[in-house]
């Protein structure tokens, strides 16, 4: 029977860069259903994940915990098995909840079947652990509870949407309260043949069209790829406009909070030799608001805010407990542009598989360490944490928002990388890693002037 709870659904996407919205200034008008939510909602500006890639960054949604706290440092690994989800949180309030698209939560030995145990304690179960390995832009697979195979019609994104839907009405119907994980492959490539399959016709749309600084300046494969990309992200705020006017029809939609978030950006092969796993904006920043109860008329926020806040957030505006052990916080106490003087000043990023790394960024500053040296085989060393680190990246964010012009070295930025390296430690040792040693870039000195204590601090 329902409550006077709010509905909860996640609208989660994959590997979408935050300046592919209208509100974070792209041109081409790929997200106006987003761009009303959140202006309408709370804009959360400034949002960026805890770990650039799938598996890790959700194993953080789903817990609120950092990555190597559960145990899903990289793609492949399973959560800690006493580990609670927000299904479990939800389920505990009485809640029917639901999941829908890709999970990529199991090991790699599962494609698409997850066994019920593996499924986060959802109550209704439509998934695949590999989305990307087990279906296509027109041909969507999905496996129920039971483990059996449901081949949805129409193009992926739709298909799910259309499950959505369903969901959501037969809760309505049932007069149940609904919490919803809807998560969807696009816009990540189609691994087969590392392509980024758009609707039909909707990259035509997009063919040498604008580009984020970056990529212009740094290529990639972006001249290949972005429309395609384009396309994908036009059909997902399409998507989300057809389950916000389900909730309309069926009289739920005042009492219904949508989050809608990413698990990561794209860089397109620009930072190395794949799409994410950097320390880099394109690959941290993420486009994130929220609408429904408590949310509406929230304003843009302007403080930083992780991945790991969004599970307190939903639980806080649920009118549910928030674990003690949760790494992040509750967003609702900065709406309405409330002063939040011990809102953290940095956010913190833990990077894997194609390094070894850690990072912190303030609104001013963002300075990156990596583990040293090679494997064997010439690849980068891939643990969860190393005992030393080495000095990467020191990027001014006010004069270099694209990140091109790499600090790190320079004589005149060494105050800034001792308190920057303060805060990444003080961030590691909070979630229970050790204290590592540092190796120092060289030192070169530039024509500059030095940065100025104010300038530190920022």
């Amino acid at each position: 029977m329902a409550t006077n709870r709010p509905n909860v659904i996640v609208f989660f996407t994959d590997q979408q860069r935050h300046d592919t919205t209208g509100v974070h200034g792209c041109p081409l008008g790929l997200t106006p259903n987003f761009d009303r939510m959140a202006r309408a909602g709370t804009h959360v500006a400034h949002s960026f994940t805890c770990q650039p890639v799938c598996g890790p960054a959700r194993s953080c949604l789903q817990t609120g915990l950092y990555a190597t706290q559960t145990g899903v440092w990289r793609n492949g690994l399973a959560p800690h098995a006493h580990l609670r989800t927000l299904a479990h949180h939800f389920n505990d309030a009485g809640y029917h909840t639901g999941y829908i698209g890709k999970w990529h939560l199991m090991p790699h030995t599962y494609y698409g079947a997850v066994p019920r145990e593996g499924q986060g304690g959802y109550r209704t179960w439509l998934g695949a652990n590999l989305l990307e390995f087990v279906s296509d832009a027109y041909d969507c697979r999905l496996w129920d509870n039971d483990g059996n195979e449901h081949r949805l019609p129409g193009y992926r994104v739709d298909a799910q949407a259309d499950a959505a839907i369903r969901f959501v009405d037969g809760c309505t119907r049932a007069r149940e309260n609904f919490f919803l994980f809807l998560s969807f492959l696009e816009p990540h490539h189609q691994n087969h043949r590392d392509d980024y399959p758009a609707p039909t016709g909707y990259e035509t749309d997009y063919a040498g069209s604008w580009l984020p600084p970056d990529l212009a300046r740094l290529g990639g494969t972006a001249p290949q790829h972005w429309p395609g990309y384009c396309g994908m992200i036009k059909r997902l705020d399409e998507a989300l406009g057809r389950l916000i006017d389900a909730l309309r029809s069926l009289d739920q939609l005042d009492n219904t909070i949508i989050l809608f978030t990413c698990d990561h950006g794209n860089h397109f092969k620009t930072r190395n030799a794949e799409y994410k796993r950097s320390c880099h904006d394109a690959s941290l920043r993420v486009p994130t608001a929220f609408c429904g109860p408590r949310f509406d008329g929230g304003g843009a926020l302007r403080q930083l805010v992780s991945l790991v806040d969004l599970p307190p957030t939903l639980l806080h505006a649920a009118g549910l407990p928030v674990p003690a052990e949760m790494a992040g916080r509750s967003l609702l106490p900065l709406l309405g542009g409330q002063p939040a003087p011990d809102w953290p000043q940095e956010i913190f990023a833990q990077i894997s598989e194609s390094q070894t790394g850690r990072c912190v960024r303030t609104q001013r500053w963002k300075y990156s360490v990596r583990c040293p040296g090679q494997n064997p085989d010439g690849t980068p060393v891939s643990l969860a944490a190393a005992t030393t680190y080495s000095d990467d990246f020191l990027y001014d964010l006010q004069a270099d928002p694209w990140e091109l012009n790499n600090l790190i070295g320079l004589s005149t930025h060494q105050p800034v990388v001792a308190r920057m390296r303060e805060s990444l430690v003080r961030r590691m040792t909070a979630i229970g890693e050790a204290t590592p040693g540092f190796i120092d870039a060289p030192l070169h000195r530039p024509f500059q002037q030095k940065v100025s204590p104010a300038e530190i601090e920022q």
